[in-house]
């Protein structure tokens, strides 16, 4: 009995549930291993170009392969009704909503690079620790935010359409590769370190920041169904019946 207890309890959670967001939970959590670990974190700490090459991994390429697990989906198969109720309750709360807004989104992930950048931040978060951690978070729940909201396969609250979306995402495109020019150029930066490591820095937020944004508007038309598909499905459907 408890046999086939287990088994029931493995095939319903599941049910349904493909390999694609099974490997990218799993391919998220590496990323971040990597980005956190040596021989990157120390590279990191003490060269703008490992500090770069952390920050696409923490605030882009991670949050997008955790996004696309699906992992809000998977907790609320798993958890007990009540318990999953209550979440739901959250995710469409008056605060969720407004924090789930696109807008919202992406002043958090993309706006606050000017601020790092451009103001006194970033040389404060190399000398304290906690400030240094701090950001770190920051990069990674301001860049899940913006994957799930943008392309995410997790409910979210009054979501909008697939083409304001693509807006959205073509504004964090410019605004990214702007601030990364600015950087090269030298222009409103405040970032103690060498010419060489901030131009280099520069290019790998600029091309890296591009082909993580690929991907993001990639997996965004992987879930573009348009009404009127589905409406045209429909009534032929119904005319076929």
């Amino acid at each position: 009995m408890t046999f086939l207890a287990g088994r029931a309890w493995h095939r319903n959670p599941v049910q349904g549930w493909g390999r694609w967001r099974t490997a990218s939970f799993p391919t998220g959590c590496a990323l971040l291993v990597v980005a956190l670990l040596p021989p990157l974190a120390p590279f990191a700490h003490g060269d703008f170009r490992g500090h770069m090459a952390q920050h696409m991994l923490i605030g882009m390429y991670a949050p997008l392969a955790l996004v696309l697990g699906a992992p809000v989906t998977l907790l609320l198969r798993t958890l007990p009704a009540a318990r999953a109720r209550a979440l739901t309750s959250v995710l469409h709360s008056r605060p969720a909503r407004a924090l789930a807004h696109p807008v919202t989104a992406l002043v958090l992930s993309t706006g606050t690079l000017a601020v790092l950048y451009f103001t006194p931040l970033y040389n404060a978060t190399m000398n304290q620790p906690v400030l240094h951690w701090l950001m770190h978070v920051h990069f990674l729940l301001a860049g899940s935010l913006f994957a799930w909201v943008i392309a995410g396969p997790d409910p979210a609250p009054a979501r909008p359409g697939v083409p304001t979306r693509l807006v959205v995402l073509g504004i964090a495109v410019a605004a990214h590769a702007l601030i990364a020019q600015l950087i090269y150029g030298g222009f409103l930066i405040n970032v103690h370190a060498p010419i060489d490591q901030v131009q280099g820095g520069a290019q790998i937020m600029y091309y890296g920041g591009d082909i993580a944004e690929l991907l993001l508007a990639a997996a965004l038309v992987a879930t573009w169904r348009p009404t009127r598909n589905r409406q045209h499905v429909a009534v032929a459907s119904t005319a076929a019946g």
